[in-house]
């Protein structure tokens, strides 16, 4: 009998840590289902998140061009390059005072200004016409060998005129940035005051320009357009007219 209530006793405990463990797994199970449903929810939602993505670069790459193909903008550029090259370096104090000579002083940077127009063949791909103006004006000073004025002449200067055809590769756009690169083949005009080395006061050279990064900012019709390049124009090393200038640039256009 005192066997048969231990027996008893045993499957009873036995029963009741089998129920309580049974409660625990299915505590467990609950929560792999509860974390498995949360990720099923969130993988959902990243789909349709990333489908609404892909449709709004889908539309704006088709607002890109679809209707809008031509681009027209004006901008701005640095004169970086010919601030390094032309400046004032000075001039003669210590010599005797019969000693003359010519300075140039008194550089004044006029800049690029530019505009250009872009045809849009499809979104990622454009071609079109770059025009480019820039130009140094300086004083030719004549000073003697104690460094006293005894001329100046004010009407010194160079002037650019880059004439580019361009390509544009357009790489990422969304409703309010796009982001591009282009490269440029054409011919710059160069004229001024002053005789090269063969006698000539204008020249032709080729000339390139390269975009390295382009930022174009704006929705509809009007833009704004920030670039990071180089323009160089140059007939060998004896006839170099830019090189690395207008590394800066800023512009405003319209899409029509």
């Amino acid at each position: 009998m005192k066997r048969v209530i231990i027996f008893i006793l045993f499957a009873t405990s036995t029963l009741l840590v089998s129920a309580q463990q049974l409660g625990k797994i299915r505590d467990v199970r609950q929560r792999i289902d509860s974390i498995q449903y949360v990720i099923h929810e969130y993988r959902d939602s990243m789909r349709v998140e990333l489908r609404d993505y892909r449709d709004s670069l889908r539309d704006a790459r088709r607002h890109a061009y679809d209707g809008t193909p031509h681009n027209l903008r004006i901008g701005w550029g640095d004169q970086m390059f010919e601030s390094l090259i032309w400046y004032d370096n000075g001039y003669y104090t210590h010599l005797p005072i019969e000693f003359e000579d010519s300075y140039n002083e008194n550089y004044r940077y006029l800049q690029h200004y530019f505009i250009e127009y872009m045809y849009n063949l499809n979104y990622w791909y454009s071609f079109g016409m770059l025009v480019d103006y820039s130009g140094v004006l300086w004083d030719e000073v004549t000073r003697n060998g104690k460094g006293k004025e005894l001329s100046r002449e004010s009407n010194r200067s160079f002037h650019n005129i880059a004439m580019i055809p361009t390509v544009r590769f357009s790489y990422f756009h969304h409703d309010y940035v796009s982001l591009y690169s282009s490269l440029g083949f054409g011919l710059n005009v160069n004229t001024g005051t002053e005789l090269d080395l063969k006698g000539r006061k204008t020249a032709v050279s080729p000339a390139l320009n390269i975009t390295l990064l382009g930022v174009r900012v704006g929705k509809g019709h009007f833009y704004g357009a920030l670039e990071v390049g180089a323009m160089a124009a140059l007939n060998g090393k004896d006839e170099v007219y830019m090189l690395g200038s207008r590394i800066f640039t800023a512009s405003v256009g319209v899409r029509f």
